[in-house]
């Protein structure tokens, strides 16, 4: 009796080959992807009111030009408003890092008074609360940075636009099976849509929430917090709690220990509010992910993209999952991304 050979998946190598070929490009090409996927998102959330406006017999120029004057009118008003937070919290960032060793000074001293002996030098080796701050002022910095090619991200937003109205049309004309390859892309396209649309608004609604109940305290830079609690809320779950920690180390500072529990009230009400309630009445669907997914996808896009990769590791695996969804062969990985199984498959059990 022979034993038939073990078939070798002759295909996986290269693909996996191909993968990292296409992962290293990404990564040295970093500086001039980030402004293009940034485009993309921009355009991809501007075509529902482009669309829109159309619809209400609006040319096609007229609407791209309303379109485009109220994504520049927004990014105006958040360079007015919160460009010279960064830049004052910069300057003071030394002042702050060194009051907080001192609180943190204190704390291992009073510990030490009640027989908890911990060693000063190990702490802050491993432990700098103060890195923390540097590491909140560095990324917005970075972030803000991406917007020097505010110019090369307009302009792509405004063909990408244009491009949108025609490309139906496109993709009849060159698919072979072209009305199921059109359902399938119009599918991807709503999803992605649908996504990008909601979660941007129910992070300006957690940034505006943030931004009014940190000045009704009197905690500096309220502005900066907003804008970091509505960026960094794209990344569910692990988002909310980097977003707070140096919002909450600035008021252990400023306001003192009491005032920095209701700071952090503060975000843990508007993320259960918005993440629990909000966002899932308003998707209509389920789109979350797995846990262990959104750590990977954070870890994995910030080393290839770098910080900006961070802030669009989730909205860039959520595409990729959508994706997935809209095939049936491709179905099951999307359910692996997943944070729960779908409700068919629990009836089962």
């Amino acid at each position: 009796m022979t034993t038939q050979p073990l078939k070798k998946p002759a295909g996986l190598l290269p693909t996996l080959a191909a993968l990292v070929i296409i992962i290293a490009g990404a990564k040295t090409a970093s500086a001039l992807l980030v402004p293009f996927l940034l485009a993309i998102f921009i355009a991809i959330i501007c075509v529902g009111p482009f669309h829109w406006l159309q619809q209400r017999k609006v040319p096609a120029a007229a609407a791209l030009l309303l379109v485009i004057a109220a994504v520049m009118l927004a990014g105006l008003l958040v360079l007015t408003l919160v460009g010279s937070s960064v830049n004052d919290f910069t300057s003071n960032l030394p002042v702050y890092q060194q009051k907080l060793q001192g609180q943190t000074l204190l704390l291992l001293d009073w510990l030490d008074k009640i027989g908890i002996e911990v060693s000063k030098e190990l702490l802050l080796e491993h432990f700098n609360p103060g890195a923390v701050m540097q590491s909140a002022a560095s990324m917005l910095a970075k972030a803000g940075g991406v917007l020097t090619n505010s110019f090369l991200i307009l302009l792509t937003v405004i063909f990408i636009l244009f491009e949108a109205a025609g490309m139906p049309a496109k993709l009849k004309a060159a698919l072979p099976d072209s009305n199921n390859s059109q359902a399938s892309f119009e599918k991807f396209i709503h999803g992605v849509r649908q996504y990008l649309a909601i979660k941007t608004l129910v992070s300006f609604a957690t940034g505006v929430v943030v931004t009014i109940g940190l000045a009704l305290l009197g905690l500096d830079y309220p502005l900066l917090w907003g804008l970091l609690a509505f960026l960094l809320n794209y990344i569910p779950n692990i988002g909310s709690i980097i977003a707070a920690i140096p919002a909450v180390l600035l008021a252990v500072v400023q306001l003192g220990p009491v005032q920095a529990l209701l700071v952090a009230a503060i975000y843990l009400t508007v993320n259960l509010i918005m993440g629990n309630a909000v966002e899932p009445r308003m998707m209509g669907r389920k789109l979350g992910l797995s846990s262990l997914v959104v750590f990977i996808s954070l870890v994995f896009w910030g080393w290839v993209l770098g910080p900006v990769g961070m802030l669009l590791s989730v909205p860039l695996t959520m595409i990729v999952k959508i994706a997935l969804e809209v095939n049936d062969s491709t179905r099951w990985l999307a359910i692996l991304l997943s944070s729960d199984a779908p409700a068919e498959a629990v009836a089962e059990e």
